[in-house]
C-alpha cells in the first residue's frame, strides 16, 4: 500500500480535480440540460448501479462485469494475433533485407488506410459481430507493433553480432543472446503502442451491432437517451486500457528482468 502511495503523484490530481469542478459548477447552473451533460451526482450514481446493480436506475444496472469481459475477451484475440503476426514479420523483415524489400512496401503503403475505412470490408467479409471486432483490432495494433519490431531487429549494431558469431553462437543463440536482448526496448514500445490502439478499436468495432462489450453499451445507451452511461463506460475503457498496458510492462520484466519498463 505504501508503495502505491509513493507512485501518485499529487499535481497529477491538479487537473482531474480542476475538471469535476468545472463540470459541477457548469452542471448546477443550469444552463446545459440534463440530457447534454448529467450532473456528477447523476453520473456517480449509474456509475455504481452499473456496477452493483442497486439502484436499477438503467437498463445496465449490474452489467458492469460481463460487458467488461466482453469486451476484454475480445482486446485480448486481437492484440494477441497482432502480436504474433506483428512480432514475427517484423523481425524477419528488420533482419532479412530481401523480405524487407518484398513486405516492407505493402505494409507501410496498407497503413495509410484509416482504420475505419476498413469497417465496411469486415463486415462484408466477416459481417456483424465478433469477428469484426477481432479483426479491426489486430488489424489497427498489426502495424505499431510490426513497425517497432522491424526498427528494433534492423538496429542491432553489427558489433555485437559478430562477436556473437566468433564466440561460436547457433543462429537460434544468436537471436536469443543478441538479437531479442537488443531489439527488446523497441519491441515493448511496440506492443504499448498496438495494445493501446487495440482498446480504441475496441469500440470501433463494438459499435456494428455486437449484444455485448463497454463499447454496445455506449452506442446504445445513445440510442436510449441514457447519457450518463457513455462516459461511464469510457471511463472503464481506459482503466482497463491503463491495467493492461501495466500488466504487460510486468510481464515484458518478467520475460526480460533488465527491461527497465521507462515512466510508466
Amino acid at each position: 500500500m505504501k508503495q502505491f502511495s509513493k507512485k501518485i503523484d499529487p499535481v497529477g490530481l491538479i487537473f482531474p480535480l480542476l475538471l469535476l469542478s468545472i463540470w459541477y459548477f457548469v452542471a448546477a447552473s443550469g444552463k446545459i440540460p440534463s440530457y447534454l451533460l448529467p450532473s456528477p451526482e447523476k453520473f456517480f450514481q449509474v456509475m455504481m448501479d452499473f456496477i452493483f446493480g442497486s439502484y436499477k436506475l438503467t437498463p445496465y444496472s449490474g452489467k458492469m462485469v460481463e460487458n467488461m469481459l466482453a469486451s476484454c475477451l475480445r482486446v485480448l484475440c486481437g492484440f494477441s494475433l497482432a502480436a504474433l503476426v506483428g512480432l514475427l514479420l517484423g523481425f524477419l523483415t528488420g533482419r532479412i533485407r530481401l523480405i524487407k524489400r518484398i513486405i516492407d512496401p505493402s505494409v507501410h503503403m496498407v497503413r495509410t488506410i484509416p482504420g475505419i475505412g476498413w469497417l465496411p470490408m469486415a463486415m462484408v467479409w466477416f459481417g456483424i459481430g465478433e469477428r469484426t471486432t477481432v479483426f479491426l483490432i489486430a488489424l489497427a495494433a498489426f502495424f505499431p507493433i510490426y513497425i517497432n519490431a522491424a526498427h528494433g531487429a534492423g538496429e542491432v549494431p553489427l558489433l555485437l553480432i559478430r562477436a556473437g558469431r566468433m564466440l561460436g553462437a547457433s543462429k537460434s543463440a544468436l537471436f536469443t543472446t543478441v538479437i531479442l536482448p537488443s531489439a527488446f526496448p523497441s519491441v515493448v514500445v511496440g506492443l504499448r503502442l498496438g495494445l493501446g490502439v487495440s482498446w480504441a478499436y475496441l469500440v470501433l468495432g463494438e459499435l456494428t451491432g455486437v449484444s455485448k462489450g463497454l463499447g454496445a453499451v455506449m452506442m446504445d445507451a445513445r440510442m436510449l437517451g441514457q447519457v450518463e452511461m457513455i462516459p461511464a463506460a469510457m471511463i472503464w475503457i481506459a482503466i482497463l486500457g491503463r491495467l493492461s498496458d501495466l500488466l504487460l510492462i510486468k510481464l515484458c520484466q518478467k520475460i526480460y528482468p533488465y527491461y527497465g519498463g521507462g515512466r510508466n
